[in-house]
């Protein structure tokens, strides 16, 4: 599923996203290098590692607008983790805690580094026990009860990936203005007029949050298994 240092405006950076097409996991704003010519998330996210199914701290890194032709390598910590092309201009980049330094580079003289400080504990899973079930077991209830979510995933075709994905149905409890997260990154807005949506998972764990404003934070873990199903 996005790091680098904004030496431009944030607008031409996310137009250079648009211009490269999909990538690895989506990002809001993204920071563009010394060079001009790569770029990386401007925050760090958390998401699940498809290595080990557990939610960590990743960041995406790649080129930005490339031309044909183009590569550049990407390294974490002085380690090589990825290269990516003019095909494949983006990567994610698994960071540890700590410290990190993501380095893009499209040759010795033209590098662009990219640091990020990761707390311990920052993708850890949140705390759910409060929540409560309905009687049958199908519904779980925020501690808050301004939301409620099926327990058991079912299968559909995720529009934005055009992939069939396990998916559970996010409810918002009243007249509420829910922000909803998957895995800290912004989904959609549930109120009067907008009452439910579907949440589809990727590989692994998933934290879904929704958000009333200072008020109360409402959190669901539910287990996306590689990320994928088949439609009846």
């Amino acid at each position: 599923m996005k790091n680098k240092k904004i030496l431009s405006s944030r607008a031409a950076a996310c137009v250079g996203m648009a211009i490269l097409g999909a990538p690895v996991w989506a990002t809001t704003t993204v920071q563009v290098g010394a060079s001009g010519k790569t770029y990386a998330s401007s925050a760090v996210q958390c998401a699940a590692n498809p290595a080990t199914g557990e939610q960590a701290p990743v960041i995406e890194a790649g080129l930005f607008n490339p031309k044909q032709g183009v590569s550049a390598s990407v390294s974490l910590n002085g380690a090589s983790v990825a290269t990516v092309t003019t095909n494949n201009p983006a990567a994610n980049v698994w960071l540890a805690d700590g410290s990190n330094t993501v380095v893009v580079a499209l040759s010795k003289r033209t590098t662009d580094s990219y640091a990020f400080n990761v707390q311990s504990g920052m993708c850890a899973l949140p705390d759910t026990a409060g929540n409560t079930f309905s009687a049958d077991g199908t519904l779980e209830y925020a501690v808050s009860n301004k939301s409620y979510a099926t327990v058991t995933p079912g299968c559909a075709l995720n529009p934005s990936t055009g992939m069939a994905q396990p998916y559970v149905n996010l409810f918002d409890n009243g007249s509420y203005l829910l922000n909803v997260s998957v895995n800290g990154v912004p989904l959609t807005q549930l109120s009067s007029t907008r009452p439910h949506t579907p949440v589809f998972l990727s590989a692994g764990q998933n934290v879904i949050s929704a958000v009333n404003g200072y008020l109360s934070t409402d959190y669901y873990v539910r287990d996306g298994g590689d990320g994928t199903c088949t439609l009846p």
